[in-house]
């Protein structure tokens, strides 16, 4: 496992180093500036903005409040209307979500070696630190932060003078706190008969439950053997033993997801059904059913979990689409769950899934439909509503074209 980049500034006019955590591969920010519980939300937000980034050393429940207060400094900006090509209304959107993601990791929060936070008020995040970054490990580099200046913020900077052994941005902390309480709280999955899925850090969470519902729904042609190609959670293999498949192989090629989907097979006790391996798309042989729920939108992600919805030039879809009739039996199926948003966003053509269809020697068996249910498609607010309120998730069932 790569170490992460060290990152160096100056505190009390002395030099300090530490390292430097970014799950989305942030590259370390070049010039840090001290900021406590004294800063103002307009200096604040005027350094992220010119590049500075923001090292709190004042009270974590203060920090919390600047994050708000300068997400409220992005959100006041005046806002151009959304081009009437929705094309570029959805580049335009996501630039602007990179913008916000950008100004708002400028401000960070340190980590001391065993992932505490040494801030008054700040919660216990080891356990959440540990599931995202790895057990902690001793770095013999970090330095010790300054001791804060009488009337200087000595009540609120608690354990200043603790070693600082990593830094990380306060909004990458606040997500890994609330996916942790996913992992705790788990989805509740009305196919499962109610049953939880506890997704992990970086991995997608089977919140949009439609497409799970049509692997529910849509009938099996055999109960013999199935593949989930990319298996994320494990949620549709686990569908798929509830059903009745004697043998499911699910793959992946996330060491998170690969733990997430067997973690969570042994909780819904159908691991005795459902083998997980590493692999990059199908495992060895051919089964009767093939299972994939690729992302369905052709742009690059900007964090690990965003490759479950984002995936560059649509390479997984048709990886799936080529290999797809040699690890199907003569008369087996494969079961493509595709959302069309990228048709309604212009990003994919309709003609291109059915032509990749033909040209991986596949036919259409049928299709089941279902129409997304998640807030967004109902939010006329949003800049892709129009795309949004459109979208329909389907079930293709494909087979041989020679069958």
């Amino acid at each position: 496992m790569n170490q992460p980049p060290v990152v160096e500034w100056t505190e009390a006019d002395r030099p300090c180093s530490a390292r430097w955590r970014s799950e989305n591969g942030s590259p370390p920010p070049r010039r840090i500036a001290v900021a406590d519980d004294r800063t103002r939300a307009d200096e604040a937000y005027k350094l992220a903005c010119e590049g500075t980034a923001l090292l709190w050393r004042g009270d974590f429940h203060n920090a919390r409040q600047l994050l708000t207060a300068m997400a409220r400094r992005i959100d006041r900006r005046p806002r151009k209307a959304p081009p009437a090509d929705v094309t570029q209304a959805f580049h335009v959107h996501r630039a602007a979500q990179n913008h916000r993601a950008r100004i708002l990791g400028m401000l960070l929060v340190p980590l001391d070696a065993a992932y505490g936070v040494p801030l008054h008020r700040a919660p216990d995040v080891r356990e959440a630190c540990t599931r995202a970054y790895g057990p902690a490990e001793p770095d013999p580099t970090p330095t010790p932060a300054p001791q804060p200046a009488p009337g200087e913020g000595a009540d609120t900077a608690e354990g200043s003078a603790a070693a600082t052994a990593s830094l990380v941005s306060l909004r990458e902390l606040l997500a890994l706190i609330g996916a942790n309480e996913w992992r705790r709280k788990g989805v509740e999955i009305p196919a499962l008969g109610g049953d939880r899925i506890h997704p992990h850090y970086g991995v997608f969470s089977p919140a949009r439950g439609e497409y799970v519902d049509l692997v529910a729904e849509a009938p099996l042609p055999s109960q013999e053997l199935a593949f989930d190609i990319g298996t994320g959670t494990g949620v549709l293999a686990s569908v798929l033993a509830r059903r009745g498949v004697r043998r499911i192989v699910a793959t992946d090629q996330d060491p998170r997801a690969l733990a997430c989907a067997r973690e969570n097979t042994e909780r819904l006790g159908v691991a005795d059904r459902v083998e997980v391996v590493e692999a990059d798309l199908f495992p060895a042989g051919r089964a009767p059913l093939v299972v994939c729920n690729p992302p369905w939108v052709p742009a690059k992600p900007t964090s690990p979990v965003e490759r479950a919805v984002y995936d560059p030039g649509n390479q997984m879809l048709h990886g799936f689409l080529t290999g797809l009739a040699d690890h199907l039996t003569p008369d087996g199926e494969g079961w493509l769950i595709l959302s069309d948003l990228a048709e309604h966003l212009g990003l994919r053509p309709h003609t291109e899934l059915l032509d990749a269809f033909a040209t991986s020697g596949l036919t259409v068996l049928g299709r089941l439909d279902v129409t997304p249910r998640h807030p967004r498609a109902r939010d006329a607010s949003d800049p892709l509503h129009v795309a949004r309120a459109a979208e329909v998730t389907s079930l293709w069932r494909l087979g041989p074209a020679d069958r």
